[in-house]
């Protein structure tokens, strides 16, 4: 029994749709009850709403998997925001480190690092059943690097990448054959790109200028962070745990020498 947050839509959309095509019964939670509904009807799970942020939806929606299907085997920790919202005058809100207000800062928290945190703890107890289980937790490349315009957002990332490990070493210590690693996407080319890429002929050009940097020269898809998820929830990958899986098409690796287009040919 597989159970993806935040998986009305984007990553974690397709995580779900990963394990469904591996055969995995899988339940489907986030709080949009439009696209979550449709996301779970699409691949045959089963959904859940549930806010990550509350702990009591946490014990309910586990005692539910527990009393249906008798075991949860992967939890898969996605839900997340940004926190750049526009504001009532259609700016964001300063996100950077001297104007970011704390309401802000522990709203950006609150979702990424105690959800995250919350699905740990009561992933952990329910796996005990079975002794064993794989937490996957989704992290960013913004929680290796720093973020200055999106400092809340960077700081509740990097908390994510630690509290893996942390997690990770308190199963072996405990003899549980649970393990925990992250997962760091960069550029991923979900929703929340399209305001960004808009459409019509100069679409191409504005991805391209957006993936300059990274080495691939392109986005990434969801699908190639799903098939990575689902990697790390299965047997194949019984030996490892704690540790960090970078999606970023070389981006942390490094810059890449790339040669120029070869000139067209004249006469």
């Amino acid at each position: 029994m597989v159970l993806v947050t935040g998986a009305a839509r984007g990553i974690g959309q397709a995580i779900a749709a990963a394990f469904a095509r591996e055969g995995a019964r899988v339940i489907v939670t986030d709080i949009d009850d439009t696209l979550g509904q449709a996301s779970a009807s699409q691949i045959g799970a089963t959904w859940i709403r549930r806010d990550v942020r509350d702990e009591m939806a946490w014990t309910g929606a586990l005692a539910r998997v527990l009393d249906s299907h008798g075991q949860l085997d992967v939890l898969v920790n996605n839900a997340g925001i940004i926190g750049l919202e526009p504001a009532a005058g259609g700016a964001p809100h300063p996100h950077d480190p001297e104007h970011a207000s704390l309401e802000d800062w522990h709203a950006v928290h609150r979702t990424n690092l105690d959800g995250v945190f919350l699905g740990c703890k009561h992933g952990i107890r329910a796996m005990r059943r079975q002794g064993a289980g794989s937490i996957v937790n989704i992290s960013s490349r913004s929680g290796i690097v720093g973020v200055p315009a999106a400092a809340a957002y960077a700081s509740s990332k990097a908390a994510v990448r630690n509290h893996t490990k942390s997690v990770a070493l308190y199963c072996a210590e405990q003899r549980l054959a649970i393990r925990c690693n992250s997962i760091h996407p960069a550029a991923i080319l979900t929703p929340m790109w399209e305001p960004m890429l808009g459409s019509g002929p100069q679409r191409l050009q504005r991805m391209a200028a957006l993936c300059a940097d990274t080495p691939l020269r392109r986005f990434g898809t969801p699908d190639e962070v799903a098939a990575l998820a689902v990697l790390l929830a299965s047997d194949e990958s019984a030996y490892v745990t704690g540790s960090e899986f970078h999606v970023d098409g070389g981006l942390l690796a490094g810059s890449a020498a790339l040669p120029e287009e070869a000139p067209a040919p004249t006469r």
